[in-house]
Formats: C-alpha cells, structure tokens, sequence
C-alpha cells in the first residue's frame, strides 16, 4: 500500500506538470503514454505466441498526435484509422510470425486502447480539455479509491465475478456516490477558477457519476483482456500499480464521456 500511494502520487504529479505546461506537452504525454501501453500489450501477447506489428500501433499515436497539433478534420481522422487498419491486416500476410492471429489482435488494439488514446489526444488541444480531464481524472481516482474501501468494508455481493472478482456491487455504489462529490466539488472550484467556471451544479456531478462508472467499466474491460491473456498485471513498471496500461483503463472511457457530455450540454 506504501509504495501504491508514493509511485501513484509521483505519476500524478508528473501527468499534472506535462498536462498543465502546454498543448504540446499534454499531446506527446497522451501519445508516449498510449505508446507504453502498446508495448506493454504487444509484449504480453508475444509471451502467449501471439506476435503483433508494435510498429502499426505505434505509428497510429504518432499519427494522432501529429493530425491534433495540426487541427486536422474529422475526415482525416477516420482516414488514419482505416490506413493503419491496412496495415495491420497486411503485416499478417506479409509477416510469417505475425500471421492471422497477430494481425487481429494488432487492429484489437488499434480499436483499444488506440483509437481511445487518439480521441484523447485530440480532446487535449480543444478549449473543453481542461475541464473534461478534470472531471474525469478527479472521479476515476477518488472512485477508484471509494470503491476499493467500500469493497472491503460492504461487500458482499460480487460485481463481476468472472472478470475481476474482487470487485462489489457495493464498492461500486460507494465508488458512484464519491464521484458524485467531487461533482460537487468540482463545481466549488468553478467558482474560483475562470478555466472550470461555466459548468453547473447538477451537469458537475451528472458528468462526474457517468464518467467514473464508465470508467469502472474500462477497468473490467482491461481485466477482461488480462483474464483471456492469463496474467495479473501488463508489466512491473510503477510498483503497486502494475503497468501503464493497469493505471490507464478507467480513464481511457471517462475522459472522452465527461468531453461528449460537455460537448451535448452545449458547452
């Protein structure tokens, strides 16, 4: 538990100093991150006999975080994605290693976590991109947390047992009425910070709820990956944590949800 909070912490800090310094800063952290995550994916696959074109994946982020710096259409976007799709399908023809197998599970994840890691590259030099990480980043952690204690102290009924069965139906309802009060914190701080100011009392906590249950959602979308790969954690990287993938999950869902929900309320 010591080292979770002290490695989580750190890598908090960090995400905070790159994300806060400029839009360039905030797109290459999102890309390096998203590229980490490909590593950490295609190496545990290769270690099942499965042989994916790292390369593909990680061209596809660099691709995003150049079309995002460039304010590029949607068009374009959506030509990226099909191109690099190709791709993948042809490094299964031409590579003997990669074959059938490898090329599906390299446009998997092109599908997840790429095209997610690319949406929220583009999110991160819109004007609404503060205030989507926010709240998203703030109910993910908290609920995180929530969740985990709610779990141990109330649990009894399991959420899904077959994906991750340490997970509640209780904690998960603990993990919801948190996010609900960072909504409502998060709105007290749009009282005094012009960036986050606009946003309602109700639409904060709406957003806050929506995102961090979609994003309890991601985390047993990735246990399901891991489950079907047989292993506990992507990599050792961040002691307590396991491996960039294991900390991005959640958010990968709840911060393009909060940037579609603010975008809905016409904001």
């Amino acid at each position: 538990m010591k080292d979770r909070v002290i490695y989580g912490a750190l890598l908090m800090a960090g995400m905070l100093l790159c994300v806060l310094l400029s839009p360039v800063t905030r797109v290459v952290f999102f890309a390096a991150a998203g590229i980490l995550c490909m590593y950490e994916y295609c190496a545990r696959l290769r270690e099942s006999g499965i042989h994916c074109a790292f390369w593909a994946l990680s061209l596809f982020l660099i691709s995003a975080a150049v079309l995002a710096l460039l304010g590029a259409e949607t068009e374009l976007w959506c030509a990226a994605f099909a191109i690099f799709v190709f791709l993948s399908m042809s490094s299964g023809i031409f590579d003997a290693k990669i074959s059938g197998r490898g090329a599906v599970y390299t446009a998997a994840g092109l599908a997840y976590p790429g095209v997610f890691f690319a949406w929220i590259i583009s999110i991160s030099v819109t004007e609404l991109w503060l205030k989507a990480l926010t709240l998203a980043c703030l109910s993910v952690w908290v609920c995180d947390s929530a969740a985990m204690f709610g779990g141990k102290r109330f649990g009894k009924h399991k959420l899904a047992p077959a994906v991750s069965p340490n997970k509640t139906v209780e904690g998960s309802i603990c993990g919801a009425v948190s996010a609900a009060a960072v909504g409502v914190i998060v709105w007290a701080l749009g009282q005094w910070i012009g960036a986050l100011s606009g946003i309602s009392l109700w639409l904060s906590i709406l957003i806050c709820v929506i995102a961090s249950t979609v994003g309890q959602v991601g985390d047993l979308s990735e246990s399901l990956i891991k489950r079907m790969i047989g292993i506990k954690d992507f990599s050792d990287l961040i002691p307590g944590h396991g491996g960039m993938f294991d900390r991005a999950d959640s958010l990968l869902f709840a911060i393009p949800t909060a940037y579609l929900i603010l975008r809905l309320a016409g904001m």
